[in-house]
């Protein structure tokens, strides 16, 4: 979704699926928060919040944050629910000007100049501003990632959420991957693997959390080795990209694809993952009470672990599932 996304074999077994690693809960809820956290209350009512998992932006990867403290953020929402995932969100398939790594040579592709590095290839194609889409097997891209990885990791994450594993289904990038001979889901799933074992070094038990690229798991057989859970936008309704926490057009907007984007033929692709033993989250836009009511009682009916929010994701939820903290 999101701008605010290695060929190496695996050195550590997963923890068994259902049953997090020692001191965790299995998640039964999740919240996703990007925006809005450098305020102090934003952090606080996180941690006071019941649920099981918390996906956040980091923070201290933008910018202008700097100094933000983010091993605080995670100690606070660590110690909010005993037992409780903290996860960073990283976006691995584009890179974000607004992001600490970007350089000040760095330049955006424009219709008159050409990207600098010449691994950016392209603005978001979804309307995230300063949203670049990456060549992300290039070794540069992937030294900028893999150091957010060690920075976050020490912050006392729990694991990653890795946003825009899809580029691989980018034309553009799917063009660039062949002008270079490359296989872009394959390179994908080496990215994944690379990342997955950073985290690693860090926590033994870190979780590697994708989300989107359903159709990953049938194109490499080396990705269901690589992931914890997996975690899915849009199944019933999304939001527009530019939609503010208040807009109407955060959500709402139901799923009318066809083929293999379709809903029942997503929920019968998330079911072969509930089927090897995977944790599936999935994450729909709502503004009314009804729909989100409808993705709840859809979405618990197949075993996901569901969560209706905006698509600004800058708040807490006002239509959490109704069987938060029971």
């Amino acid at each position: 979704m999101r701008a605010l996304g290695l060929a190496l074999g695996l050195l550590v077994m997963p923890a068994p699926q259902g049953e997090g690693p020692a001191g965790l809960r299995a998640p039964t809820t999740w919240m996703y928060q990007l925006e809005g956290l450098e305020e102090p209350a934003a952090v606080e009512a996180l941690a006071r919040s019941a649920y099981d998992l918390l996906v956040v932006e980091p923070t201290a990867t933008l910018r202008d944050q700097a100094d933000f403290d983010v091993k605080g953020m995670v100690s606070k929402l660590h110690a909010g629910r005993a037992g409780r995932r903290v996860l960073a969100y990283l976006d691995v398939g584009e890179a974000e000007s607004y992001r600490a790594y970007w350089g000040k040579d760095w330049r955006a592709p424009g219709k008159k100049q050409r990207a600098i590095p010449e691994f950016i290839l392209r603005a978001d194609p979804d309307g995230w501003g300063e949203s670049y889409v990456v060549a992300y097997w290039d070794p540069r891209w992937q030294r900028v990632v893999t150091e957010d990885v060690r920075k976050l990791m020490a912050a006392g994450f729990d694991g990653l959420y890795l946003d825009w594993v899809a580029a691989y289904e980018d034309e553009v990038v799917e063009k660039e991957a062949e002008r270079q001979g490359l296989d872009p889901a394959r390179a994908m799933v080496d990215f994944v693997a690379a990342l997955r074992k950073a985290a690693r070094e860090a926590r033994a038990d870190a979780w590697i959390v994708p989300q989107n690229a359903a159709d990953l798991w049938d194109r490499d057989d080396r990705y269901a080795g690589l992931v914890d859970a997996l975690a899915f936008e849009d199944t019933w309704f999304r939001g527009d990209a530019s939609a503010k926490w208040d807009s109407p057009k955060g959500g709402d907007i139901p799923n009318t694809d066809g083929g293999s984007d379709s809903t029942p033929a997503r929920v019968r692709q998330y079911k072969k993952f509930l089927a090897s033993g995977k944790k599936v989250l999935t994450v729909d836009y709502c503004v009314r009470a009804e729909n989100a009511a409808l993705v709840y009682e859809a979405a618990r009916r197949e075993g996901f672990v569901p969560l209706v929010t905006r698509v600004s994701l800058s708040r807490l939820t006002p239509t959490p599932p109704p069987w938060l903290g029971k």
